[in-house]
């Protein structure tokens, strides 16, 4: 703008207004070009993939099935614990094991008979409760870390979507009814419950608390089998008996519902 004349006379001179509107140019960074990836990147990425982790996976668990079959664990009812356990570091070790073998498959409900027969009734329940609970640990972690991405896109049947969306929205719950009828395969239940977003503390809760009456049966069982005709005997067969009967019962029942839809 034009200031205006001086009182002295003097012309008007013009002189730029600063302003905070001036652009000022400032030099630009040349793009940075990311390396291509080389040979070690593409064998990682190939390694990381999903259905690589799941190939793992399927390796793990067929190791594990044919290492139990080779050292035959069935035998520790015949042959008893070794010499140099015992105690609590027993129950320990054998909880341990029992986890161990329910990631290989091994039937629980052997697993169950055999606590029983080694430790009795009450630490033949502790083990046999904390080798459950240690097992589906095992299990829900390989199958969340090394199975989730590649299975989830799989979930396309009805019955499939199904089971993710009553596992995913209602995870304990349905958990916990899983592990209260004994009709559900154990292993099977974890893997499925891994491939879902189920939660792993609610997963655990719901197992520890649903293994109870069944874990309890076959342990009685167990300890008292050499006295078939005892009254504890008996009633832990009735409770064996009958959950597995309705069990049946409402999955007939479900099964006829699905087909009616």
């Amino acid at each position: 703008m034009l200031d205006a004349t001086d009182r002295s006379g003097g012309t008007a001179t013009a002189r730029p207004r600063a302003g905070s509107s001036d652009l000022v140019a400032l030099p630009t960074a040349a793009p940075v070009l990311a390396p291509a990836p080389g040979f070690a990147g593409r064998c990682a990425r190939v390694l990381l993939s999903p259905w690589s982790r799941l190939s793992l996976l399927v390796v793990l668990l067929a190791s594990a099935a044919a290492v139990m079959v080779a050292l035959e664990p069935q035998r520790l009812l015949t042959d008893g614990l070794p010499n140099r356990l015992g105690g609590a570091a027993a129950v320990v070790a054998y909880a341990v094991a029992y986890g161990a073998c329910t990631v290989a498959f091994v039937p629980r409900p052997l697993l169950n008979l055999a606590a029983g027969a080694l430790f009795g009734s009450q630490f033949g329940l502790v083990a046999a409760l904390g080798g459950t609970v240690l097992g589906a640990g095992l299990a829900f972690c390989l199958g969340r870390v090394l199975g989730q991405e590649a299975l989830r896109p799989l979930l396309r049947g009805r019955w499939l979507k199904a089971a993710d969306h009553q596992l995913s929205r209602h995870g304990f719950r349905s958990m916990l009814a899983a592990r209260l009828f004994p009709g559900i395969p154990f292993a099977a239940a974890n893997y499925c419950a891994s491939v879902s977003r189920m939660g792993l503390l609610p997963f655990l809760l719901a197992t520890a608390l649903g293994s109870i009456p069944n874990t309890a049966a076959y342990v009685v069982a167990g300890a008292r089998a050499s006295t078939p005709t005892s009254p504890a005997f008996l009633i832990a067969l009735a409770c064996i008996a009958v959950p597995g009967l309705a069990g049946a019962v409402v999955a007939w029942r479900k099964r006829n519902r699905l087909r009616a839809r």
